[in-house]
């Protein structure tokens, strides 16, 4: 079974395992039937069993709903609230003097010289300090009215760009209210692209941080004409003398300050209607310009609608914790659901996260250990990191602790596959992990990219609560299915959400059919309030990704394959287009790096692959024979040609050619093949690896090449 296949190995003497397994049966059996009355397991055991999601229709093709919206997609979270600002007004008026936002306060900061003699900077901070829900309404109302004085008209775009942190959530809020357009853009974008995003929406306004002034803004704002202010939320810089003429730097209190003297009285605020565009989100397209995708207010509403329906008991008791980038429409969507409910959110930082992290002096406490989230969002790259330094941990310990360890894993995997909970285990051995995350999460939430079954289930075990797996993207307000807590299965992203609706169509090509057996596949449609309204002065890319049906009904075109299940959970199983996205969330286009490396004179054919449970990319190479032969021959190399393809060491050779010619082509690093297998034989239409075109079968070369793969990934190859 997948459990045992992800049980850990441990080296306990088969007689003294024996007399364990005993004990542990007897306590079972003990404990079984006070655990079942009094744990209301049975509830979810139940729950977990039940159908999630239906066809609405029996035709193949059918659309798939929740069970909990069947005749009707949800599409607001509270009567009358159908735009943001309203959302925020009702919660503000619920939820009054309730904290909202906290950010902790920079007691020291100093320089840590490391053995390298590279320095480090490091920070002690102290306790988190709250905004309640009305002091973040009035900065907003100020800010927003601020902007009006320097001449900000609504329904014109606005810039954002920064890290996450209570001033982009308050700026983000004016912005909702006065219904100016807010486009975002990521911290990590480089510089052309943040120049195109710019450009491409003619903002006049940037809302930015004194630090990505100086690192980012600087060297690109000559090329921004437009621009006329710039916003720093945390004050002045000291200096820029290096300003182009006719931009004006202020600070988000001086603004708020204009916006609290403005004469507002006489002039009547215009308001958002639920069609107008909330945000622009760029986010990162296959030819390496970014898309910005229009998101209107009722995009986000019915998104945030569907999410906060699978958590169960969301409220006032609840603390979030915010440290992804809020360019990012899962950590924007999380935040905005915990504002609606009267959560609190906490913000940090992946380098101020944990007391292990970067930035956090030794002996000091990081943002986790304070704040005490109960909710946390992540994306797969920081479970695997996670995952990774436990187990590193575990490694380093004695003989006997280590076996406990393992055996109290292994013996809750089996617990949690049959629907059982473990509080014995919990309290004595993953304590002490739970730990590393706060020590109270009840829920953590995981979209982005796939996360593998192992680390799924590492999270399940060591931190003792679900893993919320979603699937959604930009173009449907991030909305799409999130799996229910009660469902401990692995490897599937769960119903569709009560806002939304999807659909299987047949992709002949990959040979993806609705009418398969035992599970309906294809193409990933999503349909629904949330399905946005397309891409910013990109009408043809709209056109392609976007259609609507005879009802009228909004259909995004995902280019993922899935499948559905029995009980209404879908799994994803391929990619239509060669687009991938890496771990880490990088996008590769593996066309893309097949087109620079290509015509090299040393490569007769060239396959690109990458994974998304992985942060890098590997190919497979048919190499040209006489180019191969003189290089092994230069290199000192005599063997065969099998044996000159077989070897690790030209295939080193070969990987320095093929890096050569990638950053030439202006690969970013990411892009590069990191390992790559050499193919003796060509492809040819009769290996059936290619096609009659010589166009590659990635499905095909893919299955051919699946235990170099699993080489290339690290995996124990039999």
């Amino acid at each position: 079974s997948q459990a045992a296949k992800m049980k850990l190995k441990h080296n306990i003497n088969p007689v003294l395992l024996q007399f364990i397994n005993f004990i542990v049966l007897v306590y079972s059996l003990v404990t079984y039937i006070p655990w079942y009355i009094l744990s209301g397991s049975k509830q979810a055991i139940a729950k977990a069993k039940q159908v999630k999601a239906r066809p609405v229709n029996n035709k193949p093709g059918g659309a798939y709903r929740s069970v909990n919206s069947l005749h009707c997609l949800a599409s607001v979270l509270y009567p009358g609230c159908d735009t943001l600002d309203k959302v925020f007004k009702y919660a503000k008026t619920k939820y009054k003097d309730k904290k909202l936002l906290g950010t902790r306060e920079i007691l020291k900061e100093e320089d840590e010289i490391q053995p390298s003699g590279k320095v480090f900077k490091k920070v002690i901070l102290g306790k988190y300090t709250w905004l309640s829900y009305e002091d973040v309404y009035i900065k907003a109302v100020n800010f927003g009215n601020g902007l009006a004085v320097l001449g900000q008209q609504p329904k014109t775009n606005i810039a954002i760009f920064c890290e996450t942190r209570a001033e982009w959530m308050i700026a983000a809020q004016a912005c909702f209210m006065c219904n100016y357009q807010l486009v975002t853009l990521y911290a990590t974008l480089g510089g052309p692209a943040i120049v195109h995003g710019l450009n491409e929406t003619e903002v006049t306004t940037i809302i930015t941080s004194k630090e990505l002034m100086q690192t980012k803004l600087k060297e690109i704002v000559s090329q921004v004409p437009l621009l006329r202010h710039i916003i720093t939320v945390d004050g002045k810089p000291t200096t820029w003398s290096e300003f182009p003429k006719g931009v004006i730097v202020h600070t988000m209190a001086s603004v708020q300050a204009m916006g609290a003297k403005a004469d507002t009285g006489n002039k009547q605020p215009s308001r958002p209607v639920p069609s107008d565009i909330a945000v622009i989100m760029y986010t990162s397209g296959s030819t390496g310009i970014p898309k910005g995708v229009m998101i209107s207010h009722c995009n986000i509403i019915a998104g945030i609608t569907g999410m906060a329906e699978r958590i169960p008991n969301l409220g006032e008791k609840d603390i979030y914790i915010g440290y992804l980038p809020l360019a990012h429409v899962l950590e924007l969507s999380a935040e905005l659901v915990c504002l609606s409910h009267g959560c609190r959110i906490g913000y940090s930082s992946p380098q101020t996260l944990a007391d292990q992290s970067s930035k956090i002096k030794k002996g000091s406490k990081g943002d986790v250990t304070t704040l005490k989230p109960t909710l946390m969002a992540a994306v797969p790259e920081i479970m695997d990191r996670i995952y990774k330094n436990v187990m590193n941990k575990v490694n380093e310990m004695t003989s006997f602790q280590r076996n406990l360890f393992i055996l109290a894993y292994n013996y809750k995997m089996e617990q949690i596959s049959k629907g059982y909970t473990t509080p014995l285990c919990d309290s004595l051995i993953f304590r002490k992990v739970r730990m590393l995350l706060g020590g109270k999460i009840r829920v953590l939430l995981c979209g982005g990219a796939p996360l593998s079954a192992a680390t799924q289930r590492f999270m399940n075990i060591c931190f003792c609560c679900p893993v919320g797996q979603g699937y959604g993207l930009t173009e449907s307000a991030g909305a799409g299915t999130i799996t229910e807590v009660w469902d401990y299965t692995t490897g599937r992203v769960g119903a569709p959400l009560v806002c939304c609706e999807i659909k299987l169509m047949n992709w002949e090509e990959g040979g993806y059919y609705n009418t398969d057996k035992p599970y309906p596949r294809g193409e990933i449609l999503i349909g629904g309030q949330n399905v946005t309204v397309g891409y910013y002065k990109n009408e043809a890319r709209t056109r392609k990704d976007f259609t609507v049906d005879e009802n009228g009904q909004r259909w995004l075109h995902t280019g993922d394959i899935g499948e559905f299940h029995h009980d209404g959970c879908l799994k994803i199983i391929d990619r239509k287009k060669d687009l991938v996205k890496l771990q880490a969330g990088e996008y590769v286009s593996l066309g893309k790096v097949e087109a620079a490396l290509k015509n090299l004179p040393l490569v007769d054919n060239i396959c690109a692959y990458a994974s998304s449970f992985h942060s890098y990319v590997i190919g497979f190479v048919v190499p040209n024979q006489k180019e191969l032969a003189e290089l092994a021959r230069k290199k000192g190399f005599k063997g065969t040609w099998e044996e000159i393809c077989n070897s690790p060491e030209m295939e080193k050779e070969v990987l320095k050619v093929l890096a050569e010619a990638a950053m030439a082509a202006n690969l970013e690093k990411f892009e590069i093949p990191v390992k790559i297998r050499l193919s003796p034989d060509p492809w040819t239409p009769e290996t059936g690896l290619v096609t009659d075109a010589f166009k590659l079968k990635r499905k095909e070369l893919t299955a051919f090449y699946q235990m170099d793969i699993d080489r290339m990934y690290g995996k124990n190859v039999k």
